[in-house]
């Protein structure tokens, strides 16, 4: 059977649920989504990671969001983080600076834990959720080193990205029912005993 890694990029996952109004869709089962996407007759789950980075500015977000990823790592799904870095803006507007926030490293670790999984030999077909066309050179890196390694690219909910399509092997769209269908139950029991619920944010 062909090994399957999946590669979900966390922050393009959440902002299509935000864009698309379903919010209350937030608490999901990315092992699950992702076995939606494969072919069981063929194909075989072997790895998810799930990319993204917690927030420093909002500390109930924040603990919102560790309660997610201790939810995904009883599944299996292994967390990669980036991190947010403080950045100067001009306002096009008032033209006056201001600082803000930029969610870093994400692309990076993705296109890296791809090429590092493929030279290990690890998966025969990535399954990659994104809808960003900045990994674009991270897919077209891996096709020439290892072309014989299948890139599906899974786009977001509500989101298109013709480029990146184009530049995978082969695509699929997450429609709502997958979202619906792969939702974390709302009480989750952690090895040693403790129980995490889903948010009332969530709701």
């Amino acid at each position: 059977m062909d090994r399957v890694i999946a590669f979900i990029d966390g922050f393009n996952v959440y902002h299509s649920l935000l864009n698309s109004g379903c919010r209350d869709l937030k608490w999901l089962n990315y092992r699950g989504l992702a076995e939606a996407f494969i072919a069981p007759s063929r194909e075989r789950l072997v790895k998810v990671f799930y990319f993204t980075a917690i927030v420093p500015w909002d500390s109930q977000k924040a603990a919102r969001h560790r309660l997610f990823i201790q939810a995904q790592e009883v599944s299996g799904v292994e967390t990669v983080m980036g991190k947010f870095k403080g950045v100067t803006r001009n306002c096009r507007e008032c033209l006056k600076k201001y600082k803000t926030f930029e969610e870093k490293e994400t692309d990076v670790n993705i296109a890296v834990t791809m090429l590092l999984e493929a030279a290990n030999d690890t998966f025969d077909k990535a399954l990659l959720f994104c809808g960003d066309s900045d990994l674009i050179a991270g897919v077209k890196a891996l096709k020439r080193l290892v072309p014989h390694k299948h890139v599906h690219v899974v786009v977001p909910f509500g989101m298109s990205s013709l480029d990146l399509i184009n530049t995978c092997h082969s695509s699929a769209r997450i429609k709502k029912k997958h979202l619906e269908k792969n939702q974390l139950p709302e009480v989750i029991t952690l090895p040693g005993g403790k129980n995490i619920s889903k948010p009332l944010e969530w709701r």
